[in-house]
């Protein structure tokens, strides 16, 4: 979830900031300003340090609080700028959902977090829509395009909190589900496939079904993300074979190998 500062300079929060530095910048240049007039004029007497030091107030604040809160408001805005670039960066254009690139190297940085507090990882599912090249063919690519911002709203919308969704590429997503065991994943995935059935897709007027097969591995804190990738892909591809709008979930631990495995292979 976002805070509401990221959505604009003069948010709540973000106007508490540019207030805050303000102030603190006003602060020290009549700190700075008061110390440089005592220094210089002390020797002139009392009514010249006094009047002086009185300067050395003043004008800071009606002129240094003004420009402090211009760069301040400024800085915020070019920090709002570039945070909104690397979200673009980061999301599909179309879908909304994690790149690719974004998706992996998020899944990679909790593989290895976990790996460095001795937890499971969690678990990865793959998911297809069914058919799709149909729905392109018929329909056509913007109907297409429709669908895949359906289903990706659709999945998104039966995700636990922590858990990430991404466009893997086409009509392929991937959904990170960290330290779910292997009754959250297949009850995640359920959830997933009835959400994406139940999606109201009208492309010519006349409501279009839309189904996804899955596929998902668990893994463990040791695993990489091509390691669970492989696996998740390979139940997927098996879902497809058994009929397709359907999960496959139960692949066997050994299938994702661990750190200490490999190292004991010959």
């Amino acid at each position: 979830m976002r805070s509401s500062d990221s959505r604009g300079a003069f948010s709540i929060r973000g106007l508490a900031r540019v207030v805050a530095w303000t102030l603190s910048g006003t602060s020290v240049a009549v700190c700075i300003a008061v110390a440089y007039h005592w220094f210089v004029f002390r020797q002139f007497g009392d009514d010249v340090l006094r009047e002086s030091i009185s300067s050395a107030i003043v004008l800071p604040i009606v002129i240094g609080g003004p420009f402090f809160f211009y760069l301040n408001h400024k800085l915020r805005e070019l920090a709002i700028a570039n945070r909104r670039l690397r979200d673009l960066a980061s999301r599909d254009s179309l879908t909304g959902s994690l790149s690719r690139s974004a998706f992996s190297a998020l899944v990679e940085t909790r593989l290895e977090a976990a790996c460095a507090r001795n937890a499971p990882g969690g678990a990865l599912l793959v998911v297809d829509v069914d058919h799709f090249k149909v729905v392109n063919d018929r329909f056509g690519h913007d109907s297409g395009d429709e669908a895949l911002r359906l289903i990706s709203e659709a999945m998104a919308s039966v995700l636990r909190r922590d858990d990430v969704i991404g466009r893997l590429g086409g009509e392929e997503f991937g959904i990170h589900l960290p330290d779910a065991n292997g009754a959250v994943m297949a009850k995640v995935a359920e959830r997933v496939r009835m959400a994406v059935a139940c999606v109201d897709f009208r492309p010519d007027g006349r409501p279009h079904p839309i189904s996804v097969s899955i596929g998902g591995a668990i893994h463990d804190g040791q695993a990489n993300f091509p390691q669970v990738f492989r696996v998740a892909d390979q139940n997927l591809l098996l879902a497809k074979r058994e009929g397709r709008d359907r999960i496959r979930v139960n692949a066997p631990p050994r299938l994702v190998p661990s750190a200490a495995t490999l190292i004991d292979a010959p």
